[in-house]
């Protein structure tokens, strides 16, 4: 399947596969004219990373994760568990961060709020 084909399936930007396929998280064949001829399975694969994106993950992780995604249990590691529990404790470190701004900045507009004139 041609790129277009793959973008229309997955529903993913061609720019998108293409920054992919540059850092090795899909692959495609070439054929004689030099057209990227990608495999029917790389749908499911582009909507697996499109998943693991919107998870916050980067392209560095996402691509240290397919494998373990893609084998057997029997066959997995661990290392999908490890980088899956560094991902969620960063997220809530985040999380507590963004919490505590809300907090400081609520109380910064109640200190600060104009006083209400009695009509």
């Amino acid at each position: 399947m041609r790129i277009g084909e793959l973008a229309e399936a997955s529903g993913v930007s061609t720019r998108s596969l293409r920054y992919y396929e540059e850092h090795g998280l899909i692959r495609a064949a070439r054929t004689p004219a030099g057209w990227r001829d990608f495999d029917d399975s790389t749908v499911e694969r582009v909507v697996l990373i499109q998943h693991l994106f919107a998870a916050g993950l980067c392209s560095t992780s996402i691509n240290e994760l397919l494998p373990c995604l893609e084998s057997p249990p029997e066959e997995r590691t661990g290392v999908m568990e490890q980088l899956l529990a560094e991902q969620l404790a960063r997220l809530e470190s985040k999380r507590r961060d963004i919490n505590r701004e809300i907090e400081i900045l609520q109380a910064l507009r109640t200190e600060t709020a104009v006083p209400t004139q009695p009509t």
